[in-house]
């Protein structure tokens, strides 16, 4: 993120990392933190497949993974490559050959562990086919699938072992001069997985993926990984993310999204900072928030909104953001252009108003960035 000389508490200072490609995506180094997701279709219907996949590029995916376990899901892959905007990551266990196809069908990322693809030669394989046809490699070392080694070693999985298990795999990859290659050492225990990656982190000066993994539902995995994949942010470690859920993809990505806009890491879409309402509130707060929220989904460019209900805090925050409605009294409230007061509105025009506003300033954004991009 850009240095902050106004408000250096903000400033987070991310971890040197070497860059890779993943596809067209750049991970590591100074690129933006990525966002990815995984589609949880059968991976051998690809109108299906391709049908999530760009549900959630809609919703900002960077890159996307799809699972590859048979050779139904190695045809259809060729296909949901195709037609899918983003870099496809194919995720693999087990079995090279899936590894070996989902290269020859144009994956820009492979997902393996090299210490369970089999013998020295299998995974020479594997490398093979992902120097050849441009991959790179993500090594995903799981709590939940440590070697059999390092479990009798440890005696149970800790940060220690996962971190041992991911330089074993660096280093068949190095061994192979292989070097396109990211990392993640995901657990679900938030404790175990942020002190792996801490220590990874300084293990190595590989891109590193964050995620807690098998998280949970849609209000405990949020909250998971907002802590765990927060935490590890704001310490700078981290290149590219995915929140796991046993929800729908394009709500990892949007609470993906929210972790790096809280941080000030990615900027994307309306930021609507609203309060929790009370019984000082000039209009239905929570009501019109959520109205908002939907309808401004559409909009990518980068703003602030506050919706506060009162006068208390409203004004405060108003200035702050690019546009801004505080409720008053008698069934209207102000709006704020820019931080200042601007003119009063009545509270059944505020959100097709708003809506109008966002939509046009946006739309000014778009067009100054168009005409530096000419001039440049």
């Amino acid at each position: 993120m850009d240095h902050n000389h106004i408000r250096p508490w903000r400033n987070i200072a991310r971890r040197k990392s070497r860059q890779i490609m993943v596809g067209s995506v750049p991970v590591g180094g100074d690129a933006p933190i990525s966002v990815q997701t995984m589609t949880n279709t059968d991976s051998g219907d690809a109108p299906a497949t391709i049908k999530q996949v760009l549900a959630c590029v809609e919703a900002g995916a960077d890159i996307v993974r799809v699972s590859v376990p048979d050779t139904d899901a190695s045809r259809a892959l060729r296909e949901v490559v195709r037609e899918s905007p983003v870099p496809i990551v194919a995720d693999i266990h087990f079995h090279y050959k899936r590894a070996i196809e989902a290269a020859e069908a144009g994956a820009a990322c492979l997902r393996i562990n090299p210490g369970n693809i089999g013998d020295a030669a299998r995974v020479r394989e594997v490398i093979k086919a992902a120097r050849d046809h441009g991959c790179s490699i993500r090594i995903g070392v799981n709590a939940g699938s440590l070697e059999r080694h390092l479990l009798e070693k440890y005696g149970e999985p800790c940060p220690d072992a996962m971190i041992e298990s991911g330089l074993d795999h660096i280093r068949i990859l190095q061994d192979n001069d292989f070097h396109e290659f990211k990392i993640s050492v995901k657990a679900s225990d938030v404790f175990l997985a942020s002190a792996a990656y801490m220590g990874l982190a300084d293990a190595t000066d590989a891109p590193i993926h964050l995620g807690i993994t098998e998280a949970g539902g849609m209000i405990s995995g949020t909250v998971k990984s907002a802590i765990g994949l927060g935490n590890l942010l704001w310490m700078g470690i981290g290149d590219t993310i995915r929140v796991s859920l046993s929800a729908d993809p394009v709500e990892e990505v949007k609470i993906g999204y929210e972790i790096l806009k809280s941080l000030g890491l990615r900027h994307r879409g309306v930021n609507i900072i609203s309060c929790p309402s009370c019984a000082r509130q000039g209009f239905d707060v929570i009501k019109t928030v959520a109205t908002l929220e939907e309808r401004l989904a559409h909009i990518k460019t980068p703003m602030s909104l506050s919706i506060i209900g009162c006068v208390v805090n409203g004004p405060g925050e108003a200035l702050m953001t690019d546009l801004g409605f505080t409720g008053g009294g008698a069934g209207s409230g102000m709006v704020y252009l820019a931080g200042k007061q601007s003119h009063k509105l009545s509270n059944e025009q505020m959100v097709e108003h708003i809506v109008e506003q966002v939509e046009r300033r946006a739309a000014e954004i778009e067009a100054d960035r168009a005409k530096l991009d000419a001039a440049e």
